[in-house]
């Protein structure tokens, strides 16, 4: 595990799905509802995959809200396995993300590490739908960005750019957290960002709702209680 100097830092900014959500096990669940009545049955990481794939192709595009996005992933998976999806089968899928569960280290990690840093989150989401899931973490972050405040999804620029115009921090002075090398680490570091790469490969090996990307981030740590202990040493 590569080391940097946290007296460098005066405020950690995340990703929220995937990081401190478990997103993967968010649309997991919420997707049985949808495919289980179906006879659907298909292995965790080939749904992720397929799944995953309609949502970042629809992030790329034109904006539109995220609740939007869930709901049309959706159809657009439903559409590859050969069946429609209802309008309420649409919407209470997006509705369940308030429900996704947080990973188990996150909140006491958090915590620890508001006691030394300013902590922010630059998220693909909508702004009510990220307060569903902010009740799961435990603090009152300092900044909160959205991909609705931004009208664009990581790996997009403009999330990080906005972030950059409100957080009253030098850019050297942050450090972005995050465990997607696709939507955080590569643009992060195209930006000059320190980074810091929550690898949580060890609890779903295949991480098959990751776009696949390559990057290099300055620090790599398996967890968030990991990366609270090293920075606060």
């Amino acid at each position: 595990m590569a080391s940097i100097d946290f007296s460098r830092f005066d405020a950690i900014t995340f990703d929220c799905y995937g990081t401190l959500i478990d997103w993967e096990r968010g649309i997991l669940n919420a997707l049985q509802p949808v495919l289980a009545p179906r006879g659907i049955d298909l292995a965790e990481d080939e749904l992720l995959e397929r799944y995953a794939r309609h949502e970042a192709a629809l992030e790329a595009g034109d904006y539109m809200p995220y609740r939007h996005v869930l709901g049309a992933s959706l159809r657009r998976l439903g559409n590859e396995l050969g069946f429609d999806v209802a309008d309420e089968e649409a919407s209470a899928f997006a509705d369940d993300l308030g429900a996704w569960p947080a990973f188990h280290d996150t909140a006491p990690a958090l915590r620890r590490l508001q006691e030394r840093f300013r902590l922010g989150v630059i998220t693909n989401c909508d702004r009510d739908l990220f307060a569903l899931s902010n009740r799961r973490l435990g603090v009152t972050f300092d900044w909160v960005l959205t991909a609705e405040d931004a009208r664009a999804y990581k790996p997009n620029l403009e999330p990080f750019e906005l972030a950059f115009e409100t957080i009253d921090v030098p850019r050297d002075r942050i450090l972005h957290a995050a465990q997607s090398l696709f939507h955080d680490h590569v643009p992060g570091k195209q930006l000059g960002l320190t980074t810091a790469w929550v690898d949580r490969r060890h609890d779903r090996p295949g991480f098959g709702a990751t776009p696949v990307a390559s990057a290099t981030p300055d620090l790599t740590v398996t967890d968030m209680a990991t990366l609270a202990a090293v920075a606060l040493g």
